[in-house]
């Protein structure tokens, strides 16, 4: 056991950095720096995230897995566009790119959709890299066919859970579901073959979570993820903001909640009065800062870039 940091006084330095030209970049382009609670009463829904449960009494709080729905009921308070520095939090998530405390840029443009979001993204990415970065697009479905040659609008469970099977030989794939199916693939199949800067974008709609549905492509949902070297950085959309949809997906989360087993989570009823009260057409997107170090220092592990991590 030691008292000194994990992160070199340069980690400790290149972060201090990149705050300081963050704050720089969306002051200048008139977002309002913000702050919200790490604990909450409610939590995030998606059958994906685990959140941490901190204990009050008979009741249970929990830190927050992201500041999202508190910046949402500051844009329908009428703040306009919004960013924040913040920790969040995520029970069990530990590994080489994974530990349950972890740093958060999050942003929210009005008047904004995705592709506009993605390029202030390329911007900002510059910016922070303090060089020339060349970026890449490419659809979540042309991801699939140009990598695996999979056509996920034909291709039915059984033969993705084969797919699964023949990539990742000693899993039992028999009780993954679609997006399991996809979300496997993706990580052990396609990422390692990724190279640069590269967005993925228009997901399938049954990973819409808080997007908002493509309108002339009601299959997918306007969502975009930015990865580097295949590791995910950022996850980004043009928000939902219609309260009675967003309703069901919440919902819909906890009906696969209780089918998995899994708790289910009280419904955030503030954000949604939020969304009901008015929210003006927005994207958001929250970008990892931990992962950014590393990319940026050409480190291999999230352990050489966290302060401490006990």
């Amino acid at each position: 056991m030691s008292w000194l940091p994990g992160a070199n006084l340069q980690v400790v330095r290149e972060r201090a950095r990149i705050y300081r030209q963050i704050r720089s970049f969306f002051n200048t382009r008139g977002c309002l720096e913000v702050d919200t609670p790490v604990l909450m009463p409610t939590t995030n829904t998606d059958t994906q995230i685990t959140s941490i449960e901190v204990p009050d009494g008979r009741d249970f709080n929990y830190l927050q897995t992201s500041p999202e729905f508190a910046m949402k009921r500051l844009l329908a308070a009428g703040s306009g566009s919004i960013f924040q520095i913040c920790h969040a939090f995520r029970q069990g998530e530990s590994g080489r790119l994974h530990n349950p405390e972890f740093s958060l840029l999050e942003w929210y443009r009005v008047g904004y959709d995705y592709q506009q979001l993605m390029h202030e993204m390329e911007l900002l990415m510059t910016t922070l890299s303090l060089r020339r970065c060349s970026f890449s697009r490419i659809t979540y479905k042309q991801l699939f066919r140009q990598s695996l040659g999979l056509d996920i609008d034909a291709i039915g469970l059984s033969q993705l859970r084969e797919e699964c099977t023949r990539q990742v030989p000693d899993m039992d794939s028999t009780r993954l579901d679609l997006d399991q199916c996809l979300d496997l693939l993706l990580g052990v199949a396609i990422a390692p073959t990724m190279r640069g800067y590269q967005f993925v974008y228009d997901y399938p709609v049954s990973q819409a979570a808080l997007a908002r549905v493509k309108a002339d492509d009601p299959s997918v949902a306007e969502r975009f993820e930015l990865f580097f070297d295949g590791v995910e950085l950022a996850n980004g959309f043009s928000e939902l903001i219609d309260a009675s949809q967003q309703r069901r997906r919440f919902e819909q989360d906890n009906a696969l909640r209780a089918e998995r087993g899994l708790p289910q989570h009280a419904i955030d009823e503030r954000l949604l009065e939020a969304l009901e009260s008015g929210l003006e057409d927005c994207a958001g997107v929250a970008l990892g800062l931990d992962r950014l170090l590393m990319v940026l220092l050409d480190l291999d592990s999230i352990d050489r870039v966290l302060t401490f991590r006990d």
